[in-house]
C-alpha cells in the first residue's frame, strides 16, 4: 500500500508541474501579444458606432475625444433625435463609464436649410468634390448656423479643400463661410 501511496504522490507532483510549467508558457505568450490599451479600442469604438447612425447626414458634424474610459461628444447637428442616438450609443459601448455631451442642436431656420441644400449642391456638384459624395459618410459635412456655412470633415488635397471653400462662397444668401476641412491624403 505503501506503494501506491508513493505512486499517487508522483503522479500528483507531476501533474502539478506540468500544471506550472503550461501556465508559466501561456503567461509567457500572453505577454508577448500586443495588447491594445482600453483607450485606443473605445476611440475606435466610438467612431465607427458615430458612423453608423442612421439620422447621421452630410449636415451634422460629431466629434469626439476619449479621456480614459470617459468619451467627450462634440459638434453641431440638425436632429435632436440624433442627439440623443449618438448619447445613447456611446453609452453602450463596453469600458465607457461616462460621456459628456457637448453637441449642439442647430436651431431651426428655413433660410439655414435652403443654404444647405444650395451648399450641397454646389459643393458635391462640382466634379472635383463629387467623388466625396459617395462615400457611406460623406467625407465633406457642411454646418450651417443663422446664415453662416462651417465645412468639417477631410480631403485628400489642399486643392480639394481651396475648391469646396471656393464652391460655399458662391452660395446666394450665406454670410461666412470657414473652411475647417482637414487634408489626410488619400480617402
Amino acid at each position: 500500500m505503501t506503494k501506491n501511496r508513493v505512486s499517487v504522490i508522483t503522479t500528483t507532483a507531476a501533474v502539478i508541474f506540468a500544471l506550472l510549467i503550461s501556465s508559466a508558457y501561456t503567461s509567457k505568450v500572453a505577454a508577448q501579444k500586443p495588447v491594445q490599451p482600453p483607450n485606443e479600442e473605445i476611440q475606435r469604438e466610438v467612431g465607427h458606432q458615430l458612423r453608423m447612425l442612421n439620422l447621421y447626414t452630410v449636415f451634422d458634424n460629431l466629434e469626439y475625444g476619449v479621456d480614459g474610459s470617459r468619451v467627450i461628444l462634440e459638434g453641431q447637428v440638425t436632429n435632436p433625435e440624433l442627439k440623443s442616438e449618438a448619447i445613447a450609443s456611446v453609452k453602450k459601448i463596453h469600458g465607457v463609464t461616462e460621456v459628456q455631451d457637448n453637441i449642439k442642436t442647430l436651431p431651426l431656420s428655413n433660410d439655414d436649410d435652403r443654404i444647405r441644400r444650395a451648399a450641397y449642391r454646389s459643393i458635391y456638384g462640382d466634379p472635383l468634390l463629387s467623388r466625396y459624395g459617395f462615400q457611406s459618410v460623406q467625407s465633406i459635412h457642411i454646418i450651417v448656423e443663422h446664415g453662416n456655412i462651417t465645412l468639417e470633415g477631410d480631403v485628400s488635397t489642399e486643392a480639394d479643400k481651396n475648391v469646396a471653400g471656393i464652391r460655399a462662397n458662391s452660395v446666394e444668401g450665406a454670410f461666412s463661410v470657414k473652411n475647417n476641412l482637414s487634408i489626410h491624403g488619400e480617402l
